[in-house]
């Protein structure tokens, strides 16, 4: 009997060694390295697990979709029809990129948007992010991972008290060797828009 339990709990311990490899090393791993270097303001340990100048190029674009969208959500929003926004786009991701690295540094999306330098189309890329992660949102959990050969998408359930609600960031990943890492908001534009569209009619009612 004695080494009938030994053999179930050897087995067990392998299996959660085996579960705990696969966290640290698959796409849930990514997430628990860039949120691990964001409590230890640590920007080149959130570099390893997220390609800032990827996710911010991506997120540039997709900003300078949403046209009027935006305008209900921050002024000069409305500039972004004209097209300015595309033609800036290298100043706005760098841009983007100093706001993301200071909010690494300092843990405030405040400070982050504080840190965006003056320029014509003045829309902060983090204060953005703040309308969708307001400071009372709270992380629900993983609501799925889709993996695909050295690609990976994971939908991350955030809540938004706000509006009474909650919303699915979904992020893409690719497998780097040793860890994966995240490179692009895929749909950052859907919520933005729907943002948007939640303002507004709280705004009416």
């Amino acid at each position: 009997m004695k080494k009938l339990l030994l053999l179930v709990l050897l087995l067990a311990l392998g299996a959660g060694g085996y579960y705990y490899y696969q966290v640290q090393n698959g796409p849930k791993g990514a997430l628990l390295g860039a949120a691990a270097a964001v409590q230890a303001h640590d920007m080149a340990a959130f570099e390893k697990y997220v390609n800032v100048n990827s996710v911010t190029t991506h997120l540039v674009d997709d900003v300078a979709q949403q046209g009027s969208f935006l305008t209900s959500l921050m002024p000069g929003g409305s500039l972004m029809m004209s097209g300015a926004m595309r033609l800036l786009k290298p100043t706005l991701a760098n841009a983007a990129h100093q706001e993301v690295q200071r909010y690494v540094e300092t843990g405030s999306l405040e400070a982050a948007a504080a840190a965006a330098p003056k320029r014509l189309v003045k829309i902060s890329l983090t204060g953005l992010a703040g309308k969708i992660v307001s400071p009372e949102s709270e992380f629900k959990g993983i609501k799925y991972i889709h993996e695909e050969g050295e690609n990976a998408l994971m939908g991350l359930e955030i809540t938004q008290p706000k509006y009474d609600t909650t919303m699915v960031v979904e992020v893409k990943m690719r497998h780097q060797g040793d860890h994966w890492q995240i490179v692009q908001i895929t749909n950052s534009g859907e919520l933005l828009r729907g943002v948007a569209r939640l303002e507004k009619k709280r705004l009416l009612n």
